[in-house]
């Protein structure tokens, strides 16, 4: 994608993210890393009438496990401090379950992640209709108290919803204080600390991330009170329990958020081998109609736990209800106001 394109579709993001004249708006970067993201969301601000600002950060080295809640602005208060004092904050390194983003977002300014590939930012660009289906989605999960999640696979969980918070995400932000992610489109919660039990089989072409493989044969999960009792399986559940256990941090075995999927426009197929286009695999999260659990921190809810072990798992053709009401089944979007619809 060019430059101007690139440009073009930041200018879409922003007008979606309520971005007006006279606010003030930062960029993070880190390194060389996201250069032309920060270029082209700085021409997009600057035709807004915004006041843009892009604050790059030293390269660090790789970190090797995919460590959630650790950044480098930890050693940097005084630019945590000018963050806060922004009205939006464009993360290009991402910030998610550090301090420092949820300092930042106590402070009153709206964030915006965006570190896939710009073919697919483009392709996955936010919508109104999209937002509303996620609203509405929402609305439904925080009045609930009982989630349970069912397959022809064997999976049967139950998380009882009783303490934490839900979270839309549907691409842009005009909120203070309020998080998203470009690409997304999905909706979750985090069942309470004991109150997660059952089975859940991770079936063949379910996805392992931030490991970016489909899985090749069954996964068996068994959680008691909040947390994974046991790991059983051939190679895949191997994997799993060997990057687990890289973490040294039995915090890892606890469960943490849970929803599924309503974004259209994001496919399944995209982490094959050779197509897979990089970033961290939003798109597989957020493909319409998938049950995504989460293993590990729930400090991103307020929760307790920020051990920095995390797996997100999305998977197809299950079924979910929220207090005995289907809100996905095998796989399909059962709510009306929730299903895509086509314009004729």
């Amino acid at each position: 994608m060019d430059q101007f394109s690139f440009t073009e579709i930041c200018l879409h993001q922003l007008k979606m993210s309520g971005v007006h004249e006279g606010e003030k708006l930062i960029v993070l970067t880190q390194g060389n890393e996201r250069l032309d993201y920060a270029d082209a969301f700085m021409a997009a601000g600057m035709r807004l009438g915004a006041k843009m600002y892009h604050m790059r950060l030293p390269p660090v080295p790789p970190a090797g496990a995919w460590a959630v809640g650790q950044t480098g602005l930890a050693a940097m208060p005084e630019a945590v401090e000018a963050l806060k004092a922004a009205d939006m904050l464009i993360d290009c390194i991402f910030l998610l379950f550090s301090p420092e983003q949820m300092a930042i977002q106590a402070a009153g300014t709206r964030i915006l992640t965006a570190v896939e590939p710009p073919e697919i930012l483009a392709r996955m660009l936010p919508t109104k209709e999209l937002r509303e289906r996620v609203e509405f989605a929402g609305d439904l999960l925080s009045k609930a108290k009982v989630m349970r999640i069912t397959s022809a696979h064997g999976t049967d969980v139950t998380y009882k919803l009783n303490t934490y918070p839900t979270v839309t995400e549907y691409a842009c932000t005009d909120e203070p204080g309020r998080w998203d992610h470009w690409p997304s489109g999905f909706v979750f919660t985090g069942g309470d600390d004991d109150g997660v039990d059952g089975t859940i089989v991770v079936a063949p072409g379910d996805i392992l991330l931030p490991q970016n493989i489909y899985v090749r044969d069954p996964i068996y999960y068994t959680i008691e009170n909040g947390w994974i009792t046991d790991i059983r399986g051939g190679l895949d559940a191997e994997l799993v329990k060997s990057y687990m256990d890289g973490f040294n941090d039995p915090r890892g075995m606890g469960m943490s958020h849970v929803g599924w999927g309503l974004n259209q426009n994001a496919k399944w197929h995209r982490m094959v081998p050779g197509e897979f286009p990089g970033g961290m695999g939003m798109e597989a999260r957020s493909f319409y109609g998938n049950v995504m659990f989460s293993t590990g921190p729930n400090n991103e809810l307020g929760g307790p736990n920020d051990t920095a072990c995390h797996l997100d798992i999305p998977m197809r053709n299950c079924s979910l209800f929220l207090d005995d009401e289907p809100m996905v089944l095998n796989g399909d979007i059962a709510v009306k106001e929730m299903k895509h619809t086509v314009k004729s």
